[in-house]
């Protein structure tokens, strides 16, 4: 929701298809491609080719526009596959690169730190364009976060078949966090969120994470 709202503040139109599943990435990185594959087809039908998508997810955004072209190639869904791929963005640069819109009067008083998501910095090529939105929050102060760019231990089915390394990898991510004195862990993937809170919440700690679009909406009313 905060996603609509951020978007509608920029200046957009935003239709949602409530009709929308997953991107199929969870079966394709776990070798399940006829599986991923379905479900990719249902994603093609469910988006428009004319029309510019955004995801408040970095991690589907890579999906569609670096692993599609595996499933589809010599496909009858080719051309409507490479025209989507196109057009579908992770919200942050969408914002910044094509919109050039970074100021939303957002307000979020603390410290915070930014944790550059696998699939934004290698797969989206995302690093500055958050940092510049984080940038325009009032009374935020971004800190920097040691090794702000290893992975945070998710990896998806990874975090299934190898959980004590996963747990490790959170540990260190959000110790780095704390010793940069920050309130706050943000980036643009919720599944990382998701990890690195989960960790958190089981130890108690004085740190929470944040999703990229709901800083950007604190501290002001209904669009």
């Amino acid at each position: 929701m905060n996603t609509v709202k951020v978007l509608q503040k920029a200046g957009c139109v935003v239709d949602y298809n409530p009709e929308q599943t997953c991107c199929g990435q969870p079966a394709f990185n776990a070798g399940f491609w006829d599986e991923a594959k379905e479900v990719g087809n249902k994603f093609l039908d469910d988006f428009s080719e004319n029309s510019v998508i955004v995801a408040p997810s970095a991690s589907c955004t890579g999906m569609v526009r670096n692993y599609y072209t595996d499933l589809f190639l010599n496909t009858t869904k080719h051309n409507k596959c490479r025209a989507v791929q196109a057009n579908i963005f992770e919200l942050s640069e969408f914002l910044v690169n094509i919109l050039q819109f970074e100021y939303f009067g957002a307000e979020l008083e603390g410290r915070a730190v930014y944790h550059d998501s696998c699939s934004g910095l290698r797969e989206c090529k995302i690093k500055d364009e958050p940092r510049k939105l984080l940038e325009q929050v009032h009374g935020l102060e971004i800190v920097p976060l040691h090794h702000s760019d290893t992975c945070c231990g998710f990896g998806g089915t990874f975090a299934v078949k190898f959980d004590a390394i996963s747990t490790a990898m959170a540990q260190q991510k959000v110790d780095n966090a704390l010793a940069a004195g920050a309130d706050y862990i943000i980036s643009t993937d919720t599944s990382c969120l998701m990890h690195l809170q989960g960790y958190i919440d089981k130890q108690g700690l004085p740190i929470k994470t944040m999703h990229l679009a709901d800083v950007l909406a604190n501290g002001w009313g209904n669009v």
